[in-house]
């Protein structure tokens, strides 16, 4: 029989990262967290993660850099990192958004 609990995070509650994302709900394949308030910051050198990134942004202004392509992300947008993909971030304006990945990012240490 498949898992049928259900779970619920507080976010007032939930851990954080290194970089100050907020870790909401995770599953055994997906998982969320929240970029809250980010300040605006030059990009920082291009990595890349071993998890699919999807987000959503809540508020504010920033450029995804991603394999030479540069995309303005603005409230409403929501935007696909491919696992392997080179990319960066440049926050432009305060920075809120919602962040999925699968496989879950905090992971056997996977934290950033």
């Amino acid at each position: 029989m498949s898992d049928t609990s259900v779970k619920k995070v507080d976010s007032s509650s939930s851990p954080h990262g290194k970089q100050g994302q907020k870790y909401l709900a995770s599953g055994k394949s997906l998982s969320m967290r929240l970029w809250e308030n980010e300040q605006p910051a030059e990009a920082k050198s291009p990595t890349t993660r071993d998890y699919e990134t999807v987000g959503y942004v809540i508020d504010g202004k920033a450029e995804l850099h991603l394999e030479g392509q540069m995309v303005l992300l603005e409230p409403g947008d929501s935007w696909v990192v491919p696992k392997g993909a080179s990319h960066s971030y440049k926050i432009l304006e305060p920075f809120t958004a919602v962040e999925a990945t699968s496989p879950p990012s905090q992971v056997h240490g996977r934290d950033e």
